[in-house]
């Protein structure tokens, strides 16, 4: 005689499993086989929203690789008719007839009375759009002289998307050039302040002692003093007869080295709990060193959380740069980032008279929020009572 039980329930993500579960006996099987990550993606890819800003994270980051070929113009490009001029509309019908993508384009006249440039559309200006085409030179990563851009100006005319500064530099082409230093920081930061975390918290996590105590206390001090103030005063230390290449590696080692106490936190608090585990007691008995339990058996056991402490960090180094360059601490010309375009809408006159200079803040908060999302969906996927 067979018993049988019930079946037991199981968890809520397998109606997502890549499978056809009317096609299988046992679905419990294929979650008993399935590795810890890709539980892990079942799991984050039920959590729309930090699916989308995963997606949307990819493309920001594939675009950087091709900033040059993306932008209109090349960031220095000035345009003297052009200065302070408004974004310009893309149209697809003139006259009621299908053309293409075009803008019209403008005539230019002074108003004295309010000192300022004032552009109107003119409709027998019709400038279409070109495509794959030949515009300014660059040289593509520093390294390959090229022209070629997704979309170029009539040959007789001008695109400013998001209009221009006061120097006529086309703004979407920095806001893209920009994006390349803004998103790479925060990489490269986190980086730093990842390996400084894990090695300092496993270090105090797996040794205790006077070694976690000293830590501890080093850490106390860190957190205590405000981040700001202390970005600030770290960055005004950077030569001003530095190059503009030494300056980012100034910042971004700035950056990483005061964010690290928050990650060692944890990796200690993580590691105080493993290395009373049996297969740390194994390992040691077996005559593996410190660096290798630690390394290759006590450090995996929770790598899914240390990337979602990392994804959620790297925003936290966006916006010091950010703020550091805006504050006209950080970044210098002729490298332009997010921040040292933002710097260009200081005065609430500029905002008023040219609200367009202020919209490099919209790719900042998107970017921003993109990542907290995906923290969130990463945190909640590494969590195995959910």
């Amino acid at each position: 005689m067979t018993l049988r039980s019930d079946p037991q329930p199981l968890p809520h993500f397998v109606s997502d499993l890549p499978f056809d579960p009317a096609e299988s006996d046992d679905r419990a099987g294929a979650l008993a086989e399935a590795s810890h990550l890709r539980l892990m993606w079942w799991k984050f890819r039920r959590h729309r929203i930090a699916f989308l800003s995963l997606i949307f994270l990819v493309l920001a980051y594939t675009a950087v690789l091709f900033v040059e070929f993306l932008a209109p113009y090349h960031q220095d490009t000035r345009n003297l008719d052009a200065i302070y001029a408004p974004p310009q509309r893309v149209h697809l019908f003139h006259d009621g007839a299908f053309v293409g993508p075009f803008v019209y384009g403008r005539t230019q006249e002074l108003d004295m009375d309010n000192l300022r440039r004032v552009y109107t559309d003119d409709p027998a200006q019709v400038h279409k759009l070109r495509f794959f085409c030949q515009g300014d030179s660059y040289d593509f990563w520093g390294m390959i002289p090229a022209s070629l851009h997704l979309v170029c100006p009539a040959k007789d005319g001008t695109l400013f998307l998001l209009g221009t500064d006061r120097l006529g530099r086309d703004v979407l082409s920095r806001l893209t050039y920009g994006m390349r230093i803004s998103l790479t920081i925060g990489l490269i930061g986190v980086t730093i302040s990842l390996v400084l975390g894990v090695v300092i918290g496993g270090l105090a996590g797996y040794f205790g002692g006077w070694f976690d105590a000293a830590t501890q206390r080093a850490t106390e001090v860190l957190q205590s003093i405000p981040t700001t103030p202390l970005w600030m005063a770290l960055a005004a230390i950077i030569p001003v007869t530095w190059s503009p290449l030494l300056v980012y590696a100034g910042i971004t080692v700035i950056l990483g080295l005061l964010d690290w106490t928050g990650l060692a936190r944890a990796v200690r608090s993580k590691l105080l709990s493993l290395r009373e585990e049996d297969y740390v007691l194994a390992a040691s008995l077996m005559g593996a060193g410190a660096p290798r339990i630690i390394g290759r058996h006590m450090i995996p056991g929770f790598t899914s959380h240390l990337i979602a402490s990392a994804t959620l960090a790297i925003p936290g180094m966006i916006l010091g740069e950010t703020a550091l360059s805006f504050l006209g601490l950080g970044l210098r010309a002729p490298i332009t980032s997010w921040g040292i375009l933002l710097a260009e809408a200081r005065s609430v006159n500029i905002v008023a008279l040219y609200p367009w200079l202020i919209l490099p803040v919209v790719p900042v908060i998107l970017v921003i929020l993109a990542f907290n999302f995906l923290g969130d969906g990463l945190r909640d996927a590494a969590d195995p009572y959910k």
